[in-house]
């Protein structure tokens, strides 16, 4: 909240937390609705509306808006832009430094949009900004601090395999022993060599191996659910 404190408004969905969010949240002066869980396209469309303004910043808890990208934005949308939206470069503080290797960055994020001319969809989970319009990108990092430790890394990706292998069986995707031998290992050569992992020493490679761990787990899933 205190990094988006130059907005015009900060408005803060709370989907029932049991700690201090909405006390802390009000008391930083943004305007707080609670809500019951909806899924991710749902909730942030529904944030969307309660502003008072067309542009809108999504950010998630975990996330933050240094002051360069502040004023990237600011000057961007003060100019009226034709665009109806903008991708945003993240960057991921994981094990001790933030890494700009592997899949990890820049990860570009469409969070800056007109919410006229655009709006979430998508399913269980990798939601997305539909743009009625152009794409804009702008330069300065979203900065992402996603993960206490490793332990919460393994509990997110269990997390996200499940959601995203519930995706795949609905879109018709389905899995096989080719899929699990083949898909794991290129997604490590991916980001351990492609996107350079290695130059961020042993962070780039535990990485790399757990992003290749997650790609195993979202097709193992998938296997699963279609046994089922």
């Amino acid at each position: 909240i205190d990094s988006v404190a130059w907005a015009d408004e900060v408005i803060v969905v709370d989907a029932g937390s049991t700690d201090r969010t909405v006390e802390i949240a009000a008391e930083r002066g943004a305007r707080v609705d609670t809500r019951a869980w909806s899924g991710y396209v749902d909730q942030k469309n529904y944030a969307a509306s309660l502003a008072t303004n067309d542009w809108i910043l999504s950010i998630d808890a975990d996330e933050r808006v240094p002051q360069s990208l502040a004023q990237e934005i600011q000057t961007t949308v003060a100019d009226e832009p034709a665009e109806a939206a903008f991708r945003l470069p993240r960057v991921t503080f994981h094990l001790g430094r933030w890494i700009r290797t592997t899949d990890f960055y820049p990860d570009y994020q469409t969070r800056l949009y007109d919410r006229r001319r655009a709006r979430w969809q998508g399913m269980h989970v990798h939601e997305s900004v539909h743009t009625d319009g152009m794409r804009g990108q702008l330069v300065n990092d979203l900065e992402h601090r996603s993960f206490r430790d490793l332990a919460d890394h393994v509990d997110r990706i269990n997390h996200y395999s499940t959601l995203s292998a519930r995706q795949m069986l609905e879109s018709g995707t389905r899995s096989s022993a080719l899929h699990l031998l083949v898909h794991p290992p290129a997604a490590f050569l991916r980001n351990y060599l492609l996107r350079r992992g290695f130059a961020d020493g042993t962070a780039g490679l535990i990485i790399s191996l757990m992003n290749s761990y997650g790609v195993f787990l979202k097709f193992a899933k998938l296997w699963e659910l279609q046994r089922r």
